[in-house]
């Protein structure tokens, strides 16, 4: 997705605060999908955590809400192509409360994503309505958070996801690889998503052309 490359100090500003401003708050809808999910499922630990909220502040976290975006962001004005996602404070579940454990959490971790996938359907048809460009990169955003955050690896949603659906003996060997999540993960944002840019780039192209038709 283009973005305009420009020197205009101004605009930099002014770009940086509001692409901040439109991240926190898809985060913020993705964390509080993950809230209401968990308390209609039974267990009301996020909602006793005040975390069932759309309010940035409940959810932001220093590295993976500010700082991450913040740079991700001065690199796409300098290269001219929008490439974003960051994430939030972990939102808390018992899955002891839940009726059933592991499909339960397995449910609660695809309503993250989820969300960014409905909002990106309500963006679309407005952008089918309206053609306001300003739309198109807020939809990829929450495409590209949508995906990300269903890839298989811990501590993102899909690993979760992946563990409610296998059987239970296989469940239990999948979810030891969740202590080693931040090696897991930091392999895949430097050697794994740059060697698949082409086709995940294809994929947000396929996916924006279904929402909103361009």
């Amino acid at each position: 997705m283009n973005v305009l490359n420009v020197s205009n100090p101004l605009y930099i500003f002014v770009s940086l605060a509001v692409l901040l401003g439109v991240l926190a708050i898809i985060i913020s809808i993705h964390e509080a999908s993950h809230a209401w999910a968990a308390n209609k499922l039974g267990d009301p630990t996020a909602k006793y955590q005040g975390r069932i909220t759309l309010n940035p502040i409940a959810h932001i976290d220093l590295i993976g809400t500010i700082l991450i975006p913040l740079v991700l962001i001065i690199i796409s004005l300098q290269t001219g192509r929008l490439f974003l996602f960051g994430w939030a404070k972990p939102t808390p579940f018992n899955p002891w409360n839940l009726k059933h454990p592991r499909r339960d959490s397995a449910l609660i971790s695809f309503a993250g994503p989820a969300s960014n996938f409905i909002v990106s359907a309500i963006l679309g048809l407005i952008f089918r309505i309206s053609n306001v460009e300003l739309i198109l990169p807020i939809l990829g955003l929450n495409l590209i958070l949508g995906i990300f955050n269903l890839i298989p690896v811990p501590p993102l949603d899909g690993f979760k996801v992946v563990g409610g659906i296998l059987p239970k003996e296989l469940a239990y060997q999948w979810l030891q690889l969740e202590r080693a999540g931040p090696i897991l993960l930091l392999f895949l944002l430097f050697f794994i998503l740059p060697a698949i840019q082409g086709p995940i780039t294809s994929i947000l192209k396929l996916l924006t052309l279904i929402f909103a038709g361009v």
